[in-house]
């Protein structure tokens, strides 16, 4: 029987001698055989999204998946029984995962590579390889098998960013850093909110920007976190060096890594010197948005980056000091990112040096006609309209809805309704049919409109804002008890009275 070695030697899957896919599963205290035929194998290999690709001991292609196939643009009938290294001219017995597997027996995981194939034509992806042994044959290892991912074109379009962002920086010889025009393209004039809760976060934003201290930024999407980015750099001290902006969730962590600490010749197959946007931002700083979607082990690098201030470039041995100030961005409660394992608790600490929370659109409803004036006129000079406002009942139904999408879904909406309309005023014909049927009914009446005792009513008020802070801190008792300013102890109490524990 054949064994792919997974993480430790000779895992429960392997192939029989007459080509079947066999699986062992414990059920019972015992083991089951369970028997694949070959057809069936393939079969099944070739519907999952990931390439497979299969080489016997002597690095020939065995078995390509369809997906491998046209990952790599590659005509199976070619390849099958010639060399790997027929096939990729760029690898070498050094540098190819698999042939890496079958020389040495050990396994690689999520490893970068960049390679011509026998077309000419260049492929970056990312590969776990492991090999392949016999219990037959005394664990002799008989092939290898990889699993790749294509980020040809993320990578491409990556590293086009960074390459038109370092020509726009015009660095010179010492990696300064000559002034940016329109590093950041808000102020804080551009944020328009005269609530409250608006006021105090500006408030907060202002003061912030007068530091060069780590910053982290959360709230819902859509609630215009970016916007204090810029607003704050553009405040700062650093508004003349650049800002520089990398979505965290968007890459890979293999290429993320690349794309911020940069790369040496040689790291990995097809790398080049370049330039990562820690050293673009020298002077400056450097926006991490969505920081709860890094891996965490890319969040130990950045850690080492706050601490002291020097990178290393990927497969460099020496470092680089940088001058950056980081601002980072996430679209949930920190802490709530720290509970589910998306974000470590040290990297929360260093960031979290001075933190602003964006209230969500809901929590500033007197926000709306402002944000809906002004939205009207940003669409009236793009279409070359003269729309006025939006009608009454339209303007009530605004107030009425929860705008999940907060901010930037009200500007949507806007925005949809002015490509469609008739006339001055935005009616409900042009509004969203789910924004339209969204009601809420008044918390202190019945579907009557009749009045409850008012017990009945304070009780139906003071639940509900319960429930809301619950909602907004997702559970959170603490967090629930200070925006409700009042003791923990009392809203335990508050949760318990209203049955709200289970809920």
């Amino acid at each position: 029987m054949l064994i792919f070695r997974k993480s430790r030697p000779f895992d429960s899957i392997g192939v029989t001698k007459n080509g079947h896919l066999m699986t062992k599963i414990k059920q019972g205290g015992g083991e089951v055989d369970t028997i694949f035929s070959r057809s069936n194998m393939e079969i099944i290999l070739d519907y999952i999204s990931d390439g497979v690709q299969i080489v016997d001991n002597r690095g020939r292609v065995v078995y390509y998946n369809k997906v491998a196939a046209q990952l790599d643009d590659i005509n199976k009938e070619d390849a099958l029984g010639k060399h790997i290294l027929e096939v990729y001219p760029s690898l070498s017995k050094e540098t190819s995962t698999l042939l890496r597997a079958v020389h040495t027996g050990t396994s690689t995981l999520n490893i970068q590579q960049t390679f011509l194939n026998y077309k000419g034509k260049n492929i970056t992806t990312i590969n776990s390889s492991f090999p392949i042994g016999s219990k037959d044959a005394k664990n002799k290892i008989i092939g290898a098998v990889e699993i790749s991912r294509n980020i040809t074109n993320v990578k491409e379009l990556s590293e086009m960013v960074v390459e038109l962002q370092e020509k726009l920086l015009l660095k010179n010889s010492n990696v300064k850093y000559k002034k940016v025009r329109d590093s950041a393209r808000y102020t804080f004039f551009d944020i328009i909110g005269e609530s409250r809760e608006m006021q105090k976060v500006k408030g907060l934003a202002m003061k912030a920007a007068q530091t060069s201290s780590a910053l982290l930024i959360y709230g819902e999407t859509g609630t215009g976190k970016e916007l204090f980015v810029h607003a704050i750099h553009q405040a700062s001290s650093r508004r003349d060096k650049p800002l520089i902006a990398q979505n965290c969730a968007a890459l890979p962590a293999t290429l993320l890594e690349t794309i911020l600490f940069g790369t040496v010749k040689g790291s990995f197959t097809g790398s080049d010197d370049r330039a990562g946007l820690f050293e673009l931002a020298h002077g400056g700083a450097l926006f991490l948005d969505e920081i709860n979607s890094m891996a965490v082990e890319l969040q130990v690098k950045l850690l080492r980056v706050l601490q002291d201030g020097f990178i290393r470039r990927v497969g460099d041995n020496t470092t680089r000091q940088v001058d950056v100030r980081i601002i980072a961005a996430s679209n949930m409660d920190p802490m709530t990112a720290i509970e589910n394992k998306q974000l470590r608790r040290d990297l929360y600490y260093r960031l979290n040096a001075v933190s602003l929370r964006i209230p969500e659109l809901k929590e500033r409803l007197e926000d709306i006609p402002l944000l809906t004036s002004h939205f009207i006129d940003k669409f009236n000079k793009r279409f070359n309209k003269e729309v006025d406002s939006v009608s009454p009942e339209v303007m009530e139904l605004f107030q009425n809805y929860d705008w999940p999408g907060n901010v930037r879904e009200l500007e949507h909406v806007i925005e949809g309704a002015m490509n469609i309309m008739d006339g001055n005023d935005i009616n409900k014909d042009w509004i969203p049919i789910h924004i339209s049927k969204h009601v809420h009914e008044p918390p202190f009446y019945d579907s009557d409109y009749r009045l409850y005792p008012l017990k009945e009513s304070l009780d139906k008020l003071e639940k509900e804002l319960i429930v809301r802070a619950l909602k907004e801190w997702n559970g959170n008792i603490s967090h629930a008890a200070d925006s409700l300013e009042v003791p923990r102890q009392t809203l335990q109490y508050k949760i318990k009275k209203y049955g709200l524990r289970n809920k």
